[in-house]
């Protein structure tokens, strides 16, 4: 960098501030609107730029990267069409609260609103899909925006940002403010500590309860290694089952005796059944998603609710709850397990007993069955042994969307946060091969594998050329069955069978598309043959795509159709087309 003391360029600014902030990687794709600050990239080395081929593929890459550290995710991208290609993954890092910091170019300030050559009004189109964003008009303002906005991601329910620089801001001269000087603004200021009071009532109801249950979430992950902690000692103080949310994976240990696995529309049976018939539920850090309440007035109808959320929007939105705590996860957790220790009668283990004997009777009906085939890989076979040969390394899993995510879900166990990467509020495609190379960036000697199907793996499949170009030897580990496996799925179930555009005709030879890009083929199509294939795949130091052929037409069950309640979800060996048809009402055959 060139600049002298404080005073430097805007260019120089945006370095020195992303340094400053603890930035060591930037994912990002040049264009006119940001060359200067490009230039400046250049003439350093203490950040390095990962150069992906498609901005979304910048997003979604910084996704991962934030998610497997904990730390802000940074993409940089330019005005115009870069900026209107990194909407999807800013809509993605809002819904899955993931701290994201876009830095995007914009035309000079005398040509904003001329419909200037790659101009778009940035800030309005992702003002909705933002925290908060900027539009910077002084060049001696742009330090203090840049601390601002790292402050605003990472704290309170974290999620993204951008800020919009305009080319001239860029090579104007101004004033660098440290991030020690910096005033944070004051109309944003989290809470952190939860009402005592509503803690105290909190651990009153649960010390009551006959058939409690804890539905934990993405909260417990973004609050930090120490929720984590406090959430397991919790667990282990009340002896409470605990389920969690698909973004909530590894918090407790999948391992761990009070597990029931993930809960929702393809959860486990004793997570739904439990939800359903229990007494008082503890949300912790979890938003009473569509996906998991399943019809909302028929929601563990019979339960005292408590809600532990650091966004005072969550709280009431979905669901009205007994027992609102505002705050940070951790904070609340610590002060939570202390009043429990301090109770001066704890509960005895008779109150809760027959509680625990219709979870072990609902885990005794193995709702995640299949039937196994000597001939051809089942998906849910497939994962099984990924588990088995992965789960004593250092791995790292990213997943597409589809029912390849599912299955993953279902059958991948965790026994730590930050280790599961996918796309759960939105849902998109494409997410999980660039948030593997964000992952492997950060970890570059952990294993990373991307869970994928054949249709959801081909969005972003360009970026496999940035994962040879920087040596990052991803897995991407596809659940080849020919279709757009959910879509078919509900085609079949809810549509008459209507297959309408979801069997893919034209798909890559997937070996052959590995080798075209420098990486690494592999397919497996006979169960046999799956280990040894999953054991190269792991010994390879080079990105893989492995085109695992599965059997065409599994579907991902359980399954509580749309519309329904927990306690009327549909077992595999209960999931014949008739079955589903008749529990399903007219309204109900809506998709969404």
């Amino acid at each position: 960098m060139t600049g002298t003391d404080n005073q430097m360029t805007g260019a120089e600014i945006v370095l020195r501030a992303l340094k400053d902030n603890g930035v060591e990687h930037i994912f990002g794709y040049p264009g006119g609107a940001v060359l200067p600050i490009y230039d400046e990239i250049f003439q350093q080395d203490e950040i390095q730029h990962i150069l992906v081929r498609h901005e979304q593929g910048a997003g979604h890459a910084a996704e991962g990267y934030a998610r497997s550290t904990g730390k802000v995710g940074v993409m940089l991208v330019t005005s115009g069409p870069g900026a209107t290609n990194a909407v999807t993954p800013l809509q993605d890092a809002l819904m899955d609260s993931v701290p994201l910091v876009c830095i995007s170019g914009q035309v000079p300030t005398a040509l904003i609103g001329s419909d200037a050559f790659q101009e778009c009004d940035t800030v309005g189109i992702t003002r909705p899909c933002t925290k908060h964003n900027w539009l910077v008009k002084d060049v001696n303002q742009l330090a203090s925006i840049i601390h601002e906005a790292f402050r605003i991601a990472k704290s309170g329910r974290p999620g993204p940002v951008l800020v919009d620089v305009p080319k001239d801001i860029q090579f104007a001269t101004g004033t660098y403010t440290p991030p020690d000087t910096h005033k944070p603004a004051k109309s944003y200021q989290p809470k952190l500590s939860g009402d005592a009071g509503a803690i105290a009532a909190a651990v009153e109801l649960m010390a009551s309860a006959r058939r409690p249950i804890i539905y934990s979430g993405g909260g417990v992950v973004n609050s930090g290694p120490e929720a984590t902690k406090l959430l397991r000692e919790l667990v282990s103080l009340t002896d409470f089952p605990i389920t969690s949310t698909l973004m909530g994976l590894g918090c407790y240990p999948a391992s761990g005796k009070n597990w029931l696995g993930m809960l929702g529309m393809h959860g486990s049976y004793e997570a739904n059944m439990a939800m359903h018939d229990c007494d008082v539920m503890v949300c912790i850090g979890a938003r009473f998603d569509d996906r998991i309440t399943g019809r909302l007035n028929a929601f563990s109808p019979n339960s005292k609710k408590i809600h532990i959320d650091i966004d005072p929007s969550s709280i009431n939105k979905n669901v009205r709850v007994d027992v609102p705590i505002l705050g940070d996860i951790g904070r609340v957790l610590e002060d939570m397990v202390r009043a429990w220790r301090a109770l001066p009668k704890k509960p005895e283990p008779e109150q809760t007993a027959d509680w625990h004997a219709s979870v072990a009777k609902w885990r005794a009906r193995n709702s995640f069955a299949y039937t196994q085939s000597k001939d051809v890989i089942m998906p849910q076979y497939a994962l099984q042994r990924l588990y088995e040969l992965t789960k004593d390394r250092d791995t790292y899993i990213t997943t597409e969307v589809g029912q390849h995510q599912m299955w993953a879900a279902q059958f991948y166990g965790f026994e730590q946060p930050n280790r599961w990467m996918t796309s759960g509020g939105l849902g998109t495609m494409g997410y999980g091969l660039p948030a593997a190379l964000g992952v492997q960036i950060a970890h570059p000697e952990s294993l990373v594998i991307d869970i994928a199907g054949d249709a959801s793996i081909q969005m972003c499949i360009q970026e496999m050329s940035a994962a040879i170009q920087y040596n990052a030897p991803i897995k991407i580990f596809i659940l080849n069955n020919q279709y757009m496996g959910m879509v078919r799925q509900w085609q079949q179930l809810l549509h008459g069978n209507r297959l309408s555009n979801s069997y893919t005709e034209a798909m890559p030879d997937f070996v052959k598309l590995a080798e075209a890009y420098g990486a690494v083929g592999l397919r497996c199509e006979k169960p046999g043959d799956l280990d040894a294939a999953i054991q190269e795949m792991i010994d390879v130091k080079k990105p893989v795509i492995f085109d695992c052929r599965v059997a065409n037409l599994a579907n991902c069950f359980p399954m509580i159709p749309s519309g329904k309640a927990h306690n009327e979800m549909l077992l595999p060996d209960e999931a014949t087309d008739e079955a589903v048809a008749n529990a399903i009402d007219a309204k109900g055959r809506q998709l969404v």
